[in-house]
């Protein structure tokens, strides 16, 4: 998706404006009394009356497109579909690809009707991907993205159409939205041609949501050749933050050198604490704490030894006096901030969650606001999503206890929201843009194990009842 002058400007200011509403700030307050509580020993306050919903009972939906049956425990009044099931036929008859992960939900300009673009993928190894791709990167990898037409109308649910928009990635579940209406699809590998595959991976793809057609596959590669995880764009100043999972991994920025035109290029960063020379933030750190940071360059975002040496971007800003993070996964971007989720960090290695306040593309500052100290009090959520009423929804249940949807006020009390008896994790979730619907993705087996398939759900119901 290429936008020109005013309408780039437009889409940046607008999704300013979006970002400014204030519900991160106070929904991650949540997160830390929630932590404060655990770390005096004492388990998770549940909130009254199920955040206001009530008990669960069960519900099941049919796919009509594959027949999958799901049994989900919802609140009353609230109901289901399930869809898009791995497997299941897409719109030029290729099978729905496995391994759902990350997804965002984008509006279309008509009232009703809305673009999920979703991540799949698991890194696997190099097999003959079917060919009937109209675009693949790679000819032996399967990974890559879908984009999903669905509407809500009436107080009815459809599913449209459902496509290939991304093709021949690896590893491909994480990634972010982007202000203008696009998805980075990020690949959580850097193997290439010496691991058996025919190009090299390690990259960010951009994927515009409201295409009709299958993206041409470009590698953004001055976003840089590493484990990547999440994306965010700071929609004020159209620079995209990048993580990194990889148990010593950096923070990043790139500055595009057009904001909302990426393939133009532009700068890779490597996020520095100001004052301490290779700070170590994977433990140690206290909560609530703020420090200035600034931005280190990384000279060859794109290095011809990333496969072999998956560390290769990362030690350049190492060796600059960058900082050094456990397992950096999902971002977010909201509230003037942007919030990065650490999966191993903190003292006992159960997880941050780190909050950049940007000062244009200048310094800003880093502050732990959440911090695990307890698997057993507090496990860290897989995936995190904002509500449109302030709280959170935490995607919950990555083999410590059984997969669940949890809302979390912003008191720290906790409720579930939605949980089911199967194995497969609930690795992402978004509100459509009017609040109507959450969608959900359950990731699946990355083979698509016809037990255990990937699979969306959406879940609508009474919201305004309780406190999402």
């Amino acid at each position: 998706m290429t936008l020109q002058g005013s309408n780039r400007r437009s889409f940046l200011r607008r999704g300013a404006a979006a970002a400014g509403g204030g519900f991160a700030s106070s929904a991650v307050e949540g997160l830390a009394v929630r932590a404060a509580r655990a770390e005096d020993g004492r388990r998770a306050r549940t909130a009254p009356g199920n955040g206001g919903y009530g008990p669960l009972r069960e519900l099941t939906r049919l796919d009509p497109a594959s027949g999958f049956s799901q049994t989900l425990r919802l609140p009353e009044g609230f109901d289901f579909a399930v869809c898009s099931v791995a497997g299941a036929p897409l719109a030029d008859g290729s099978a729905t690809p496995p391994a759902h992960g990350g997804l965002a939900c984008f509006p279309t300009g008509r009232r009703g009707e809305w673009r999920l673009v979703r991540g799949h993928g698991a890194v696997g190894v190099p097999d003959a991907a079917p060919e009937d791709a109209k675009h693949r990167y790679d000819p032996l990898a399967s990974g890559g993205t879908t984009t999903l037409a669905v509407s809500w109308k009436d107080g009815e649910f459809a599913l449209e159409a459902a496509r290939r928009s991304l093709s021949g990635a690896v590893a491909t579940r994480s990634g972010g939205p982007t202000p203008w209406g696009s998805w980075l699809a990020c690949e959580e590998s850097a193997a290439g041609t010496a691991a058996g595959w025919e190009a090299p991976h390690g990259y960010v793809f951009e994927v515009p949501s409201a295409a009709d057609e299958e993206s041409e596959p470009l590698p953004l590669k001055e976003l840089g050749r590493f484990v990547h995880a999440g994306a965010a764009v700071d929609p004020r100043t159209g620079a995209v933050y990048l993580t990194e999972d990889q148990h010593s991994a950096g923070f990043y920025r790139f500055v595009p050198d057009a904001p909302g035109r990426l393939a133009e290029g532009g700068r890779l960063q490597m996020l520095k604490f100001a004052g301490e020379w290779n700070a170590d933030a994977r433990s140690g750190r206290r909560a609530g704490r703020s420090v200035y940071v600034e931005w280190v360059d990384i000279d060859d975002p794109d290095p011809a030894g990333a496969e072999a040496d998956p560390y290769a971007v990362f030690d350049q800003g190492w060796a600059r006096g960058a900082a050094v993070f456990g397992r950096l996964q999902g971002c977010f971007a909201a509230d003037g901030a942007v919030y990065a989720a650490s999966v191993s960090g903190g003292d006992e290695g159960e997880g941050q969650l780190w909050e950049l306040r940007p000062r244009g593309l200048r310094g800003g500052t880093l502050k732990l606001v959440f911090e695990s100290p307890d698997a057993a009090l507090l496990p860290f959520p897989e995936a995190i999503a904002p509500s449109p009423a302030g709280s959170l929804v935490l995607c919950e249940g990555t083999g410590r206890e059984a997969p669940v949807l949890r809302g979390l006020t912003r008191e720290g009390e906790v409720f579930d929201l939605a949980g089911h008896d199967g194995a497969a994790v609930w690795s992402g979730a978004a509100f459509s843009p009017d609040g109507a619907v959450l969608f959900a993705n359950l990731r699946g087996s990355a083979r698509g194990d016809r037990a255990e398939p990937g699979r969306t759900v959406a879940i609508w119901g009474p919201w305004r009842k309780g406190v999402l």
